[in-house]
């Protein structure tokens, strides 16, 4: 008799938000850095910037919004993709393919992203998400709330792969070599590897993302976006990959070490 737990459709989403309220602060820091019209301050100069004007609670601005995002993206995605990877584990006895995890967190992660962009365009500038949500409605209609929600799926598609997948599959990796346990040192490799396949999959989308949004008008749409950063050459597409993985990678890190544990003490029981 085996006891293992399974997690439950909704703790992706705690797990996230747990990260979130973590990570927020370096989030906020890079949005400032983003927006400042000539480089005078590096993270460290900022973030003491943001607490001598504004508080410490200033690093938190937004937070609503952010965690909006992680209850309708992640926890969409992780539903999705937690609920059909157990469901096949336990029909299939054995783990998916590979091929299959990839299959898994695109479709998760594309549906996440599609209901999630209505709480990534509400962003700081109302006084909460709920009030932005309700205000862009009421003002905007429907349609508004759902544009950009080409890019954000596809985004959400790229990083669910990178998180979901290769977490999954570096994980069974790991413990397949029988030189560590399922551990908070697995948790955290594993996670680790995740972070940073997430970071490289996705770094051409933001990279689209930011010139699109910057542009004044020099590019038709997307497929003219594309062409004339490549271009470039091929890095073009990972100018600023480092900041880039110094923010999602400690937020993977965080949602799955928050998952494991969720999973370890309050999971579903099942005996085999």
């Amino acid at each position: 008799m085996t006891e293992k737990r399974i997690s439950r459709w909704y703790f992706g989403g705690l797990a996230s938000c747990g990260a979130a309220c973590c990570t927020h602060p370096l989030d906020l820091i890079k949005v400032h850095l983003q927006t400042q019209q000539e480089v005078k301050k590096r993270m460290m100069g900022m973030a003491i910037h943001v607490v001598k004007n504004d508080g410490v609670l200033a690093l938190y601005n937004g937070l609503s919004a952010s965690l909006c995002r992680q209850m309708s993206y992640s926890l969409t995605r992780f539903a999705i993709y937690e609920t059909v990877r157990d469901m096949m584990g336990s029909t299939n006895k054995g783990p998916m393919p590979f091929y299959q995890k990839v299959l898994l967190g695109a479709f998760g992660g594309f549906t996440g992203g599609f209901v999630g962009t209505p709480a990534d365009m509400v962003n700081v500038s109302y006084k909460n998400a709920i009030d932005g949500l309700f205000r862009v409605f009421r003002e905007e209609g429907l349609k508004r709330l759902f544009s950009g929600a080409t890019m954000a799926s596809s985004r959400g598609a790229m990083v669910t792969v990178g998180q979901l997948a290769c977490y999954d599959q570096a994980k069974q990796l790991v413990l397949g070599t029988g030189i560590m346990g399922d551990n908070i040192l697995t948790h955290f490799l594993s996670s680790f590897i995740a972070g940073g396949c997430a970071t490289f999959l996705c770094q051409p989308l933001d990279v689209m993302k930011t010139r699109l949004m910057n542009s004044k008008g020099e590019y038709t749409g997307v497929t003219h976006c594309l062409r004339e950063t490549a271009k470039l050459g091929p890095l073009a597409f990972y100018k600023g990959l480092v900041p880039a993985g110094i923010r999602l990678i400690p937020h993977t890190i965080l949602t799955f070490i928050f998952l494991e544990q969720l999973k370890k003490y309050f999971g579903i029981r099942i005996i085999s």
